[in-house]
């Protein structure tokens, strides 16, 4: 099994997991946190998603899903790019507001379906291509894509802890 074989079976997990948090949750299930400031199940997978179309369109060079149509209205939002979630206040949590359990699933899988075309195409080389020197050391593709992969699996596992104490 190569590098890309494995980033291929870590990002093809996801999709259950996210399933296993939202299926079948209203709007205000969705919305529900545990304590005042926390995050709701809805943000959780919302913001697991953004980060990956975030992450994935930058190293595509492409626009992200996210503003291509009118995922941003499903939410509540507005189409803005750079609205990913990081720096979200308590009242930024709250205004997320995912018309349905679906809204969230069809994104992810838009978005899921583009990185795993993306994976599929690339070379072991590919992997070792610099994205980012704003770090020492500087981050190589493989890196920035197993960073996104475990930030999604975090995320989708504090989503399916947070509908447990639903």
């Amino acid at each position: 099994m190569d590098a890309k074989d494995i980033l291929a079976d870590a990002f093809g997990r996801l999709p259950d997991l996210v399933h296993g948090a939202v299926h079948g949750l209203t709007p205000e299930q969705l919305r529900w946190a545990p304590a005042e400031g926390a995050n709701p199940i809805g943000w959780l997978v919302w913001h697991l998603t953004r980060v990956q179309d975030d992450h994935v369109a930058d190293l595509i060079g492409t626009e992200q899903i996210y503003v291509t149509g009118d995922w941003a209205a499903r939410f509540g939002r507005k189409p803005d790019a750079s609205d990913t979630g990081y720096g979200h206040s308590p009242a930024d949590l709250a205004a997320l507001r995912p018309e349905s359990a679906e809204a969230l699933e069809e994104y992810f899988a838009a978005v899921h379906a583009r990185t795993m075309e993306f994976i599929g195409g690339l070379s072991a080389a590919d992997l070792d291509r610099v994205v980012d020197r704003s770090w020492d050391p500087p981050v190589t593709l493989g890196v920035r894509l197993v960073s996104v992969v475990d930030d999604d699996a975090q995320h989708a596992g504090q989503a399916a802890y947070v509908r447990g104490l639903l």
